[in-house]
């Protein structure tokens, strides 16, 4: 029992190890994806442009500030309490907390705003396009992976063919029943096969070199990859180009960034233009202070003193006496301080321009320089996306007739070579007539299995620019 859980369990893992090793046309996109340093820039990209549009939001809320201080004064200097002189140390203490909030400035922040959103928007399509732009690439590199690897396993029926017929001449040619011209005629179409086979195979490594260099993985030579489902190579383009191209440029990713950075642009405009207009804002501040320095009276006593005046009493000087009253001194509290010396302000601050220099009007000049910029980009880009279009669909056609013809073609060839093959084994051709007509089946079934990935390439390059899904 041991032993057979041992093998259960050897087999499953290299089921496991070879399951892994299989990817699927969906699997190479996302890894593909994951791992484009492009891509990954991309996003990197629109997630500082969202904190970016989520600050300008937040730049609408009021500020609140709060101040602390503390200090030791020395010698001659003024008591923050009474704002007398005094010459003596003592220790002070200050707060407060001030908040302002801005009502006015000829839509600034609102316009800013609402290019943010833009920026943010566009950032987001950019990063599309370029997930796009490697997708496509992908699904070309993997194409080329398959197509390689059809055109291998056709050179290898090719040289089974040969192998048979070599096995078959050489046992006649032993026996002296052909002459040795035919048996040697095919051992050469042999070594023309296996060569094939040789340069099949090394392409094949190459494409699947590219493919992982694509995906940004190691290279594994054991790699399977999942081949496609026939319906994909039965699709049919009815559309005109102008009507891809119309459906291209409400859906092409790319097509929507340039529209999107030229309405930001727009929006700078309008936002810069605000700083032409006053600003106003509404503050609110509240303070208060402390003193070691500061003390508060307490009545103890009254008593009677002498003054320095005097009345005459029958030719007499008698003193003026008066009340004085006595007093004790006592430090006040700290918290009593703090709030016996709060207080609280409310203002209105209007800011306005009158000459800066001209830099506001200069950054509007700039403003709209950017903003022909962007609107060339966005006609530039129209431009090219129709002029790819047209040229895709030309090629979508082109590759969809050969593809046919190429059908038709290997058809009559394979029914040309049942013949051949026929009449060569009952020795009425000879080894050139029958070489011919394998070739011909040959060359014809590699040209159509190249047309055959050609044109579901095609197709996906069509989906790409209509914006449609590419797996």
């Amino acid at each position: 029992m041991k032993k057979v859980f041992i093998i259960i369990v050897f087999i499953s893992g290299y089921i496991v190890a070879n399951a892994q090793k299989s990817m699927t046309l969906k699997q190479a996109i996302e890894t593909g994806i994951s791992n484009n340093f492009t891509v990954n820039q991309a996003a990197l990209q629109s997630d500082a442009d969202q904190v970016n549009l989520q600050q300008s939001r937040l730049n609408m809320l009021p500020n609140l500030n709060a101040s602390a201080d503390h200090g030791i004064n020395l010698g001659r200097s003024i008591d923050p309490i009474t704002n007398s002189f005094i010459n003596q140390r003592f220790n002070y203490a200050s707060y407060g907390a001030s908040t302002s909030v801005l009502l006015f400035n000829g839509l600034t922040l609102q316009n800013k705003i609402k290019q943010n959103a833009l920026v943010y928007d566009a950032s987001k399509m950019e990063l599309q396009q370029a997930k796009d732009n490697l997708t496509i690439n992908i699904i070309l590199a993997y194409l080329q992976v398959l197509s390689t690897s059809d055109v291998l396993q056709q050179a290898k029926q090719q040289a089974e063919v040969t192998t048979q017929q070599v096995n078959r001449l050489g046992i006649l040619n032993d026996a002296g029943a052909i002459s040795p011209s035919l048996y040697y005629d095919l051992k050469g179409q042999l070594a023309n096969d296996q060569i094939a086979i040789a340069d099949n195979t090394a392409a094949l490594e190459s494409a699947k070199v590219d493919l992982a260099q694509l995906l940004n993985m190691p290279y594994d030579k054991s790699i399977q990859l999942e081949r496609l489902p026939e319906d994909l190579f039965n699709i049919k383009y009815a559309d005109q180009p102008d009507a891809i191209y119309q459906v291209a440029l409400m859906k092409f990713a790319q097509v929507k960034a340039t529209h999107l950075r030229t309405e930001s642009a727009l929006k700078n405009i309008q936002s810069i233009k605000g700083q032409y207009y006053p600003s106003l804002f509404l503050g609110v501040n509240a303070n208060t202070n402390y003193s070691s320095a500061a003390t508060q009276q307490f009545f103890v006593s009254s008593t009677d003193v002498p003054t320095s005046d005097y009345v005459l009493v029958n030719g007499n000087q008698q003193p003026v006496i008066t009340k004085q009253n006595n007093y004790s001194y006592k430090n006040i509290q700290y918290g009593k301080q703090l709030n016996n010396n709060l207080f609280n302000s409310v203002n209105l601050s209007l800011n306005i321009p009158i000459f800066n220099a001209f830099q506001v009007r200069n950054k509007v000049k700039l403003a709209k320089i950017d903003l022909k910029n962007y609107q060339l980009t966005e006609q530039n880009t129209k431009t090219v996306l129709q002029q790819a279009i047209e040229k895709a669909y030309v090629n979508l056609t082109n590759t969809s007739d050969k593809y046919k013809l190429l059908t038709g073609q290997v058809s009559d060839f394979a029914e040309s070579f049942r013949g051949a093959e026929i009449k060569f084994n009952s020795g009425a051709i000879t080894s050139v007539d029958y070489l011919v007509a394998k070739n011909n089946l040959d060359r014809s079934n590699n040209n159509l299995i190249t047309a055959k990935y050609d044109f579901i390439l095609r197709t996906k390059i069509l989906d790409y620019y209509q914006g449609k899904p590419l797996w």
